[in-house]
């Protein structure tokens, strides 16, 4: 008995589906599918997940620690999955939890220096598998799609901000 392959959501349109749900699903998939194959080599290389993963990158980019609620926000999840990642990644060796000076109530997290070693080989990983992700473009057409793209993301917060 044979089954059917799976399709993905662009592959379930139909030809007279509006051309803007067209692209929409096209971004969606490919979002979906590199997300996916980020995640796949963050679990084989470094038993680790694109969640934990984004947490480090965000902690990387602030070396003085970031509160619980930005980092929530700049990884765009709940405050309990923050909270959660953390937590395991404290336990890992890899960031440090400590009361926030100006408020007792809020918790900075920094990377330790062994969470930062493992974040840039982690990072290195993540760069060339997203190189090769986009190799088949020239770079002509990787600055056209990240132009158009940005055109796209500046319309969606004018139209948040009104």
């Amino acid at each position: 008995m044979m089954t059917a392959p799976a399709l993905d959501p662009e592959t379930r349109l139909q030809r007279d589906d509006h051309e803007a749900l067209r692209l929409w699903l096209r971004l969606f998939t490919c979002t979906t599918m590199v997300e996916r194959r980020v995640d796949q080599m963050l679990k084989r290389a470094f038993g680790s997940s694109l969640a934990r993963f984004d947490v480090l990158a965000q902690l990387d980019r602030a070396p003085d620690g970031l509160r619980m609620g930005a980092l929530s926000e700049g990884t765009l999840t709940t405050n309990g999955n923050v909270t959660w990642l953390v937590a395991a990644l404290e336990a890992d060796g890899h960031v440090t939890r400590r009361t926030a000076p100006d408020d007792r109530r809020a918790t900075v997290v920094r990377l330790t220096a062994a969470g930062r070693r493992h974040f840039t080989l982690m990072a290195r990983e993540h760069e060339a598998l997203i190189i090769h992700g986009f190799a088949g473009l020239t770079a002509l057409e990787r600055r056209t799609m990240h132009t158009l793209l940005g055109t796209v993301k500046q319309h969606l917060r004018l139209e948040r901000t009104s």
